[in-house]
């Protein structure tokens, strides 16, 4: 067995990080970004993340018909963002669609807005219908991480309108268990913190390896796991983290 230690500012990175109205992105320091394709090198996600949507992309043919429209953005340019669409588009459709600087998820590196290819894409709200190659995408997004991060059946729990065009990184399982459950990320987090003692894991089978999870609480300072684990952590960007093991 092996220690795993965690410090305080352990919760405020990773994956599985919710960032929102409620819950500004606390981790200053600009998370490390790559280009999601050559034919776009202004739209960057962080590095797994990035290879994940690429792969995606080239599964469902989709490289010359889906169009990566906004990744990661700096603090300023979701400052310019949101003060643009406040002037264009009025308080109510900003409060709907512009997340407020510090609580866009496009801060983190982990989330992409995408467009089907067309001679105008609109910026803050494209085009990505639940047919043909973007249907196929939205249906294959969770297998590679991802998931649709606003629905309209979960508007009053994450306060942001319906956005189809909108996938957020979470990671695999996390992505097929939310899909499978029907839980958008708040719910998962709560959900998450069901399982927090080696007598109440979450274990997903994938293949010959099975997957184990746990919620560990800010106040808890260190587990222990099997030395042959790989081990990922990340938090949850409220009170803890989520301990991914693949055994």
């Amino acid at each position: 067995m092996r220690t795993i230690k965690f410090s305080k500012g352990d919760k405020y990175k990773g994956n599985l990080i919710l960032v929102s109205g409620l819950w500004p992105l606390q981790d200053e320091e600009a998370p490390p970004c790559v280009p999601i394709l050559d034919t776009f090198p202004q739209v960057l996600l962080q590095i797994k993340a990035s290879a994940c949507l690429r792969q995606i992309l080239k599964t469902v043919n989709g490289l010359d018909s889906i169009i990566p429209v906004s990744g990661y953005r700096p603090l300023s340019e979701q400052e310019e963002i949101y003060r643009d669409s406040l002037a264009d588009n009025g308080a109510e459709f900003t409060g709907k669609f512009v997340a407020k600087p510090g609580c866009s998820e496009h801060q983190s590196g982990l989330a992409i807005d995408l467009g089907q290819k067309a001679d105008y894409i609109d910026f803050l709200c494209p085009d990505f219908p639940d047919k043909g190659v973007c249907g196929d995408f939205r249906r294959l997004a969770s297998k590679y991480g991802f998931i649709q991060r606003y629905t309209e059946e979960k508007e009053e729990i994450t306060h942001i309108a319906c956005e189809p065009w909108h996938f957020r990184y979470v990671g695999y399982p996390h992505s097929e268990i939310m899909e499978s459950l029907g839980l958008c990320l708040e719910e998962y987090m709560e959900y998450i913190k069901r399982f927090s003692t080696d007598d109440s894991l979450l274990k997903v089978q994938c293949g010959r390896r099975q997957i184990e999870i746990a919620y560990v609480p800010e106040a808890q300072s260190e587990i222990q796991v099997a030395d042959e684990a790989i081990t990922e952590i990340s938090g949850n960007n409220i009170d803890g983290c989520i301990v991914t093991l693949w055994n």
